[in-house]
């Protein structure tokens, strides 16, 4: 996902049918947890289909565990793809050290994501493999994994619970990845009820344990049907360390194309 898609993670792709068994006399269909952690992840995706592009600008605060803080502006580029992942590019601007590295991602919906991050003090684009997605994102608290759009079918789910989230309702639904190189067993997210919005999540590490949790807050609608976050505070609950994103400037269906992500647009980020 591109960095604001990371609240869409829990729902971004292609619809996927449910098989409803015909009722016949005094029959119950039960409808399992299973099967609701789905639809729930379903009528999600129906909500956020058809943004074609966006662009946003955006403030990362990296935090260590004493309180101390970096702050980097980068600009994150989006493209909606019909029948696959979405496509983003990630370009930072500000602090001078790390300025034009940039970040090409490529989400598919059943084979691994393809990611490239370009290094302008080597001046080379390099591949991300698959083994090292769940490896941290230039020091955040962001794994390159949470930065891919994380289609429907790369999960199975499970209906947890309705519980009070705030001011709202959400649903609790957990869901499994299916990628063995994840570095997730398992993902909890709170999702509201009235307009389906990723209000939080809990991220469990390999060895079962809690690892980070995600929230967002500050939403705002565009265009009149699609939600975003203002701000995402990502907690790392075993280092003690966070980070924060702070987005402005949404801009969407401004144009973009297949030819504003490719690997050459990388190293001409500007």
């Amino acid at each position: 996902m591109t960095l604001p898609q990371i609240c869409r993670s829990f729902y971004i792709g292609a619809l996927v049918s449910l098989a409803l068994t015909p009722l016949t006399g005094n029959e119950v269909l039960a409808e399992t947890a299973e099967e609701k952690g789905l639809a729930i992840a379903i009528e999600a995706d129906k909500r956020d289909t058809g943004w074609q592009d966006s662009s946003a600008n955006m403030t990362m605060t990296l935090r260590n565990k004493r309180g101390e803080e970096s702050i980097r502006h980068l600009r994150v580029k989006s493209l909606e793809v019909e029948n696959d992942g979405d496509k983003s590019l990630t370009i930072f601007d500000e602090p001078k050290d790390v300025r034009g590295t940039a970040l090409l991602t490529f989400s598919h919906k059943n084979e691994p994501d393809d990611q490239w991050l370009y290094l302008p003090a080597l001046k080379r684009v390099k591949r991300i493999a698959s083994k090292n997605k769940s490896g941290p994102f230039m020091g955040s608290e962001f794994a390159f994994e949470d930065l891919s759009s994380q289609e429907v079918e790369k999960y199975t789910y499970k209906y947890l619970r309705d519980e009070a989230c705030g001011e709202l309702t959400c649903f609790v639904v957990e869901r499994y990845p299916v990628d063995k190189n994840s570095g997730y067993t398992r993902q909890i997210a709170w999702i509201d009820q009235t307009e389906y919005r990723v209000q939080k999540v809990e991220f469990y590490d390999r060895k079962k344990s809690l690892l980070k949790t995600l929230v967002a807050s500050d939403f705002n609608e565009y265009l009149g049907q699609y939600w975003r976050p203002g701000k995402m505070a990502m907690q790392n609950h075993q280092t003690g360390k966070s980070t924060d994103l702070d987005w402005s400037d949404y801009v969407f269906k401004s144009g973009l194309d297949e030819g504003d992500f490719t690997k050459n647009s990388l190293k001409r980020a500007r």
